[in-house]
């Protein structure tokens, strides 16, 4: 449930002073109190995480999780929680950060049914294999990141989800559409209608906007 007293955009760790704020018995209280006794994750990507993971399962079940760009992994251990039948998880990013091990003891010691099907890489994103069965996912891979990200799923004809940010407009295609649309909306469109003319089936969706402004997802699934 929805604390309108707390700030879900604030970008302040979550620590054990936080418990008290989630003391129900919901998946996403107790995804919350792990973070907190983990100590080491911005409340923003807590909630922009679970936002993404629980519209991403709604839309995809099974396959194999890859989240590019994963940071301290959050993403992809949600994406296990609330679908079991995915096998495991790949977290990839060019620099895995020191206490993403310690959020994944956290999440664990609850769930240990993730002890192992978590596992993190560091690499470029040009470098990991993916397959047509993968799930692929990026929460805010910066400027075009997200475009490497959806070409490396296609040319997979894999499924996948991206939440966009830090838009690079110089000498972006914009496709004409500045004249109507701001350039990151431009952008955004024009990703979604070159999945399109790839043969895929686009979902687009927001994620709550008090989280991010960065908040369209985009979800690709080839047919």
């Amino acid at each position: 449930m929805k604390d309108e007293n707390l700030d879900r955009a604030s970008r302040n760790r979550l620590t054990e002073r936080m418990l008290p704020r989630f003391a129900g018995e919901s998946l996403f209280d107790r995804v919350a109190r792990a973070v907190c006794v983990a100590g080491c994750l911005p409340r923003k990507e807590l909630y922009e995480a679970w936002e993404v993971a629980r519209r991403v399962r709604r839309r995809f079940r099974g396959g194999r999780v890859v989240d590019l760009a994963c940071g301290h992994g959050l993403l992809a251990h949600l994406l296990l929680l609330l679908d079991d039948g995915s096998p495991g998880a790949l977290a990839v990013d060019r620099r895995i950060p020191a206490s993403a091990a310690t959020l994944a003891a956290s999440l664990t010691q609850i769930w240990p049914r993730l002890d192992g099907r978590v596992r993190f890489v560091e690499s470029e994103i040009e470098a990991v294999p993916l397959y047509a069965g993968d799930l692929v996912v990026s929460v805010h891979a910066c400027g075009g990141l997200t475009d490497l990200v959806l070409e490396r799923a296609a040319a997979a004809r894999a499924r996948v989800a991206v939440l966009p940010c830090c838009h690079d407009l110089r000498g972006a295609d914009l496709g004409g559409l500045q004249g109507w649309l701001d350039g990151p909306l431009a952008m955004d469109l024009l990703r979604a209608e070159r999945l399109r003319a790839a043969g895929y089936g686009i979902h687009t969706q927001r994620i709550p906007g008090d989280i991010t402004p960065k908040n369209r997802l985009l979800l690709a699934e080839p047919p």
